[in-house]
């Protein structure tokens, strides 16, 4: 058989161990309270009084603030740069002058078939189209006075200038013009 004291002594030495430490244990935790206890309460008793509430520290005018009326703006009506009336007058404007660069091209082809009594030079805009125009100049030509004109309208009429349309029609007048002398002297 086996010793029984031996093992009831083993027994009341591990009894004895766990409760010294569990007595350790308290004795740390409430070590831990207690000193956490006193720097709170330090930082409370440092402070003397109590703070003023918001409402007591501050009055209520600097917090009234007096709206301005409101100013209506009179209604700007918005039109549109582009509309109805500025692209059918490019489409005349270009169109007069392409035409007006067409119809200078027979004083060319007059000059290159040798007639004689018909107009075989440019004498009227010779400065731009030169006395013998090319195909390519008074294309050239054409499209730079026609653009030209198209953005001075543009222009004129974004920043809302009642005359916008006068390049337009400028450009168109003196192209017509042009075709008009053309067809009779050079056809």
């Amino acid at each position: 058989m086996t010793d029984r004291s031996k093992s009831v002594a083993s027994g009341k030495q591990s009894a004895g161990a766990s409760e010294s430490m569990a007595v350790k244990g308290d004795f740390l935790k409430t070590t831990l309270l207690s000193i956490l206890a006193v720097l709170v309460l330090g930082g409370i008793s440092a402070a003397k009084d109590l703070p003023d509430a918001p409402s007591a520290a501050m009055t209520a005018d600097p917090f009234i603030v007096e709206s301005t009326p409101l100013v209506r703006a009179p209604k700007t009506v918005e039109t549109k740069t582009i509309d109805a009336t500025f692209i059918s007058l490019a489409v005349i404007s270009t169109g007069s002058t392409f035409a007006d660069s067409y119809t200078t091209l027979f004083a060319r082809q007059n000059w290159l078939a040798g007639k004689k009594g018909v107009c075989n030079m440019e004498t009227q805009s010779a400065y731009l189209y030169g006395t013998h125009p090319t195909v390519a100049r008074t294309y050239a030509v054409a499209s730079a006075k026609s653009g030209l004109s198209v953005l001075a309208a543009y222009y004129l009429k974004k920043h809302h200038s009642k005359f916008w349309s006068a390049a337009l029609i400028g450009n168109s007048v003196i192209s017509l013009e042009g075709v008009t002398q053309n067809m009779m002297a050079c056809n």
